[in-house]
C-alpha cells in the first residue's frame, strides 16, 4: 500500500461531538472518531446523528477519518455540474 492510499468506506453518524468532531460507525460495527474536511467546513455542510456519510481513513491510524460527503436520505444524486446551456 502506497503511502498516499487512503481506505474510502461509508458509515453512519451516531454521535456529534465538539469542534467538528463525529462518532461514526462502519458499516462493519467498528467505530471511529472523525473530522469534516475543509470543503465541508468552508460550505457550511450540516451533518446530524444519523447521518450516511464517505469516510477516507488513513491505513497508519485507523482510529481517526475524515467525512469527504453527506448522502442525504430521498434524493437522488446530482449531475455533474458544467453540462450544456441552451
Amino acid at each position: 500500500m502506497a503511502k498516499e492510499d487512503l481506505i474510502e468506506t461509508t458509515a453512519t453518524v451516531t454521535e456529534v461531538l465538539p469542534d467538528a468532531r463525529y462518532r461514526v460507525k462502519l458499516d462493519n460495527g467498528y467505530e471511529l472518531i472523525a473530522y469534516t474536511n475543509g470543503k465541508m467546513r468552508k460550505h457550511h455542510i450540516r451533518i446530524l446523528a444519523g447521518d450516511k456519510v464517505s469516510l477516507e481513513i488513513s491505513p497508519y491510524d485507523m482510529t481517526k477519518g475524515r467525512i469527504t460527503f453527506r448522502h442525504i436520505e430521498g434524493r437522488p444524486p446530482v449531475a455533474a455540474a458544467g453540462g450544456k446551456r441552451k
